[in-house]
């Protein structure tokens, strides 16, 4: 049992009242979330909802003013670097370099992080090993397929041993096999290190099966939070005058942003991005 020292340990990630917009559009609109340590959160919401904006402002590719980002206690604004070593960040868009082996990438992202040249070599090991690619280290990128890309991109992002691992659409485009191989690498990873894992997913069934908690983003805010099960009670008591099966968690999301879906669908950019991507692992 750890000693009580009067403490309480420092949220993952806390924003408060986060804000961000492009030009005189605002993507998210006084956002307070909190990211406990050690769980899985997926944050879920239609394109266009400010997930993918909330990610790049926790992870400080966007700037954001003191006080509204923390991660593990330290602010985003004044202490960018710090949080950096903290994250390992796997975006929509392919990282992977396709003309560099699975090695070469996962070691290019060890040099990136800043990992002690002494220790390199067996953290790529190490990264390759925990996402089962160590067979297929050697080999060019561009023979693998969109399943071994995907588990690439988690290596890459495991080898600097983050406390906070961001995953942005992580198994987009994914038969179900390599989806579920890709998560069982999270868990495994997970629980070996006790990480923090913040997802964003459009895929419910992931979301209810993997996350402790989800929050559901709509027009830059919060509209719904707590376990999936939690969420899917919730509904379905406010709908106990209609007889039938608990609701799912796509029912939820439906409830929470279905009246704002045309309106809220992204740009041509988001869309041709996430094809794209989509078309690269498949």
């Amino acid at each position: 049992m750890t000693r009580d020292t009067g403490r309480r340990q420092a949220d993952a990630v806390a924003c408060t009242g986060l804000a961000h917009a492009f030009d005189d559009t605002s993507a998210v609109d006084g956002l307070d979330l909190t990211v406990r340590p050690g769980e899985v959160f997926g944050l879920l919401g239609p394109n266009g909802a400010g997930k993918t904006t909330a990610i790049r402002c926790i992870t400080t590719l966007l700037p954001v003013p003191a006080g509204m980002v923390r991660v593990f206690g330290h602010d985003a604004a004044g202490d960018r670097m710090a949080v950096r070593r903290l994250l390992g960040y796997v975006p929509q868009q392919l990282s992977a370099d396709a003309g560099l082996t699975g090695r070469e990438n996962v070691a290019l992202f060890a040099r990136v992080f800043d990992v002690p040249r002494r220790e390199r070599a067996e953290r790529v090991a190490q990264a390759l090993a925990a996402v089962d690619l160590a067979d297929a280290a050697d080999r060019l990128a561009a023979t693998y397929s969109g399943g071994m890309v995907r588990r690439l991109e988690l290596a890459q992002a495991l080898v600097s041993a983050p406390r906070l691992l961001i995953l942005d659409e992580p198994t987009i485009g994914l038969d179900p096999i390599a989806r579920t191989g890709v998560w069982e690498h999270i868990g495994a990873v997970r629980a070996a290190t006790g990480m923090t894992v913040l997802v964003t997913t459009h895929y419910m069934d992931e979301a209810d099966q993997y996350c402790d908690r989800v929050a559901l983003m709509h027009r830059g805010r919060i509209r719904a939070l707590g376990t999936p099960a939690e969420l899917r009670e919730r509904l379905g008591a406010r709908r106990r005058a209609a007889p039938g099966a608990l609701p799912t968690l796509e029912d939820v999301f439906r409830d929470v942003a279905g009246s704002g879906l045309d309106d809220e669908a992204g740009d041509f950019r988001d869309v041709r991005s996430t094809r794209r991507t989509a078309r690269r692992v498949g």
